[in-house]
């Protein structure tokens, strides 16, 4: 997966301007993305404070890093 330009503190930063009435093209431009990203930034971490935002990414790694030992597995187990 590709490593994230931002920080789960500035995402939920971006979040908050938005939702104080700044509108997500103004705040996509200063951060230079698209202003879909913002709304997708939204729904992901929407309603989260940044501790809660570190925990979710830490689950995220974990899961994806059992995953690949899955596979692994799957494959040695076929030999």
């Amino acid at each position: 997966m590709r490593k994230s330009r931002f920080t789960e503190e500035q995402i939920i930063q971006a979040i908050k301007r938005v939702d104080a009435g700044m509108s997500a093209a103004a705040v996509g431009r200063e951060l230079g993305v698209n202003e879909y990203t913002i709304y997708r930034w939204k729904r992901k971490y929407g309603g989260l404070e940044i501790n809660d935002a570190r925990k979710l990414r830490q689950l995220e790694d974990g899961n994806g890093r059992l995953k690949r030992m899955g596979r692994s597995e799957e494959h040695t187990s076929e030999l």
